[in-house]
């Protein structure tokens, strides 16, 4: 028996994650949750990437051209304000969910 035996199963090198849009999102993406495989060691920007490739309609309205989240978009990884994490290079574990929250301005 190796130690990886003892230890469990061997990571896979994908791990699921869903995304959780906002109405507004969800119309472009034909959905309001996205069901994606990101590598094991993923970031934000992996999972923005695949939910990119898997609905191309969305990613202006997440990220600007320089590849950061748009200010009025909120983010949240498993309930904590990735802002508050690294921005688009938090860490994403296998499980988790993305939960993106446009905004709401008012005057």
């Amino acid at each position: 028996m190796t130690s990886a035996d003892r230890a469990g199963a061997v990571s896979p090198r994908f791990v699921p994650v869903v995304v959780a849009l906002p109405s507004v999102l969800a119309a472009l993406a034909g959905s309001s949750r996205i069901e994606l495989s990101v590598p094991r060691l993923a970031r934000l920007s992996d999972v923005l990437d695949a939910l990119v490739m898997a609905c191309p309609a969305v990613e202006r309205r997440i990220r600007d051209e320089t590849g950061d989240l748009r200010r009025y978009v909120n983010v949240y990884v498993d309930g904590q304000d990735v802002r508050g994490m690294g921005g688009v290079a938090a860490a994403v574990r296998s499980g988790s969910e993305v939960r993106v929250i446009a905004s709401v301005a008012g005057g």
